[in-house]
């Protein structure tokens, strides 16, 4: 299993989806005023006072953490191919959600605070995922030829 190059583009997926947890997506400051947007919250620290805000932010998270365990369930199937492909292709809708999801939101946060902040790490892991999921659909494709290039040999 792990001897397939593709399982190890699909386990750098998985850690790019699992380390975007605890990177922020954007981060704006001020005089007194620091807002933070994680995956899993919005925080907002005014001085001494925080206040976090979990919900629709967590969304983001979630969506991550299922592709993660999609991209999981993906490297386990290493025997079907067929359904790594459809799983590869449900991922990489996954993490394009993932990734729009924090982009509109630190966009949303953006516009509402006028200020324009820097977008942070977290912004860019899920994109860089897809991009090892796509690399990863391709060499699953190529060996499923392969098989049925041998196969029609026979």
């Amino acid at each position: 299993m792990w001897q397939r190059v593709q399982t190890i583009f699909l386990a750098v997926a998985i850690a790019c989806l699992v380390a975007m947890i605890f990177f922020p997506v954007w981060e704006a400051k001020a005089e007194a005023t620091r807002l933070t947007l994680y995956p899993l919250y919005y925080r907002v620290q005014l001085g001494e006072s925080i206040s976090e805000i979990y919900f629709p932010y967590s969304l983001i998270a979630m969506l991550g953490l299922a592709a993660a365990t999609v991209a999981m369930i993906s490297i386990q199937k290493f025997e079907n191919r067929m359904l790594q492909l459809k799983l590869g292709a449900l991922n990489s809708l996954l993490m394009a959600s993932c990734g729009f999801a924090a982009a509109y939101f630190s966009i949303k946060l953006a516009r509402s605070n006028q200020s324009p902040g820097d977008f942070g790490l977290a912004l860019y892991l899920p994109f860089a995922a897809m991009i090892c999921n796509a690399i990863a659909n391709r060499l699953i494709k190529r060996d499923e030829n392969l098989v049925k290039d041998s196969d029609r040999l026979r």
